[in-house]
């Protein structure tokens, strides 16, 4: 799920992998390092990573690919 409000887009990710809440803060800061990334947050229960970010710095593919790089899976979710 994505939701756009003037430079800033809200999107929701599902994520797989998660073993322990240590995996909330590694993939926390991996997301938040790139460019244009304002807000991460992951919740360890539901396995959801939602992200503010600017979309002209920093798309939906460049966030699955940092969640891949922490090692972990996601995709954009539906809801």
């Amino acid at each position: 799920m994505t939701t756009t409000t003037a430079t800033t887009t809200h999107t929701v990710l599902r994520a797989e992998g998660f073993s322990c809440p240590s995996c909330v803060a590694k993939i926390e800061k991996r997301v938040g390092r790139l460019m244009g990334v304002s807000a991460v947050t992951v919740h360890f229960a539901s396995a959801r990573i939602e992200v503010d970010h600017d979309p002209a710095l920093v798309s939906v593919e460049d966030i699955v690919a940092a969640v891949a790089k922490a090692g972990y899976t996601a995709r954009p979710a539906a809801f």
